[in-house]
């Protein structure tokens, strides 16, 4: 990073912050601070209600105290409810994925591939509308936005509970890719405006931790749901539908005081930061990165990053992580019940272990990311993790072995959603660039989920060698575009530090790998 000082005057927002307000009524003491990304940098930043001749010298220790106590307060308002809503993705494959294994299908005459078109008419309306809905959180509001899309979304997921048709699930599958189409992709952006690029991976980790958690406890409350099947006249799919509707609803309602807003609007959450903190967490970014402010909204700024090439091999590397993703997250209950034998209980609940297990993987590698700031590495060794697990569910003809399998495939695609969401944070810069950039990944990843919900073949039970190899395969070329990217990343950098370039269009940038 750039070694001069930067200045942050307030949360640069006019009079809208209490903290500019009380800047212009009393004196301001420059303070040093903590804020670089690869080394201690010296940051003025504005200190309210002191007098005019107070020069305050803070200490090492104490400026590294206020930045654990802002990420400590930012991790636990902000990661803790991401977690939570970005598992709502994969809460609705752990739902109709569980659904499968039971009397679903008859009860709607899910014939043939109309399974797998419900998936796949979920993913076209979730890209379709990723790239405004990722936008609509700027226009609105984190707090509003994404309490709305998240009430709708259970919403339109206890209506599922009573449908009778195969038609009609289909129909509210459109309505549930819209309602989800922003979540993932708007969070994605929302957690990289906060942080500093070298403490995004392990923020990713901790979304990711807390998704794949819920989903398992979802897989358990499916099963516990699932023997409920017949009370009251109403079978256990439906309850799983109708319970979990409920759940995210009342999740939508609790996040509109929950999330907070952007760094430079913080004032407007709910008991979050105090003016000060809320000008460190700025300055924060702006010595990162110096993108706090996003410039007035046009289409043309948002569509002219559509020329970085980068986008596109991100994009790439997304689509080909949720082949895999898709394939295991939908039909694991199938491999299990098909392919090893299970039956229908034992299907739904032994999904869940190896996402309890995935929180292991996915924690230690985004924190030896961060630590090392290490990116391609990290995302070569989860392929090879992947690639080994494969291995042992397609070409092992033992139960356990495969079952075993199915744990390494599933913590290594997880970790890799947490470190290739901050291989693309990291090597961005600007507002309108992280949202295209956001919205143009996840709507990649989103056609990834398309093809993977035809790779795994009931006709191929029980090694579904399809599925294996393309997972195999994919995970190959992503190691390819790795190598590529930080040979760029590397070379790239070598030639800013030499002046002959400007990375990102920001001085003192430097790519990450």
């Amino acid at each position: 990073m750039a070694s001069s000082p930067i200045t942050a005057a307030g949360p640069q927002h006019g009079n809208k912050s209490s903290s500019s307000k009380d800047a212009k009524d009393g004196g301001a003491t420059s303070e040093r601070i903590f804020a670089g990304e690869d080394e201690e940098e010296e940051v003025d930043v504005v200190n309210v209600d002191v007098d005019e001749d107070e020069d305050v010298a803070m200490t090492s220790e104490t400026r590294r105290a206020l930045e654990r106590r802002l990420r400590l307060k930012v991790d636990l308002r902000l990661c803790t409810i991401a977690g939570i809503l970005t598992s709502l993705n994969l809460l609705d494959s752990g739902v109709i994925s569980s659904a499968s294994v039971t009397s679903m299908p008859s009860d709607l005459d899910l014939t043939g591939n109309r399974f797998s078109v419900s998936i796949f008419i979920f993913t076209i309306s979730s890209i379709a509308f990723q790239l405004p809905s990722t936008l609509a959180v700027r226009t609105f509001g984190p707090r509003l936005w994404f309490s709305f899309i998240t009430f709708c979304f259970g919403l339109i997921t206890m209506c599922t509970a009573f449908i009778q048709t195969w038609q009609q699930m289909i129909a509210l599958r459109v309505l549930l890719g819209m309602a989800m189409s922003g979540i993932y992709p708007g969070l994605t952006y929302l957690i990289s405006t906060w942080y500093p690029r070298k403490e995004q991976q392990t923020r990713f980790a901790f979304l990711q931790s807390g998704e794949v958690t819920i989903l398992a406890t979802g897989g358990i409350v499916n099963y516990g749901l699932n023997q409920l099947d017949g009370k009251g006249g109403i079978a256990g799919w439906r309850y799983m539908f109708l319970v979990q509707g409920i759940i995210a609803m009342v999740i939508g309602l609790a996040t509109y005081f929950w999330i907070v807003d952007f760094p430079e609007e913080a004032h407007r959450s709910f008991y979050f930061l105090t003016p000060e903190e809320q000008e460190l967490a700025v300055a924060r970014i702006n010595a990162d990165r110096k993108d706090v402010e996003p410039d007035p909204f046009t289409w043309g700024k948002v569509f002219v990053h559509a020329s970085d090439p980068k986008v596109y091999g991100f994009a790439c590397m997304f689509f080909l992580l949720n082949l895999v993703s898709t394939a295991l997250s939908y039909f694991l209950p199938i491999i299990l019940q098909s392919g090893m034998g299970f039956d229908e209980n034992q299907s739904i609940l032994l999904s869940a272990p190896p996402y309890y297990y995935s929180v292991i993987p996915v924690l230690l590698s985004s924190i030896i990311g961060d630590k090392y700031r290490l990116r391609g590495p990290v995302i070569t060794f989860n392929c090879a993790s992947l690639i080994a697990g494969f291995c042992m569910l397609g070409f092992s003809e033992k139960v356990a072995v495969r079952y075993v399998g199915t744990f390494l495939a599933t913590g290594a695609y997880v970790s890799n959603w947490a470190a290739l969401s901050a291989y693309q944070a990291n090597n961005i810069a600007g507002q309108w660039k992280r949202a295209f950039t956001a919205a143009a990944v996840t709507a990649m990843n989103g056609a990834g989920g398309i093809a993977g919900s035809f790779i795994v073949r009931s006709q191929e039970a029980p090694h579904y060698i399809t599925a294996v190899w393309v997972s195999i395969g994919s995970h190959i070329l992503i190691i390819a575009l790795v190598a590529a990217f930080s040979a760029y990343f590397f070379f790239a950098n070598r030639r800013a530090a030499a002046g002959k370039t400007l990375l990102e269009g920001v001085e003192g940038f430097r790519y990450t790998h």
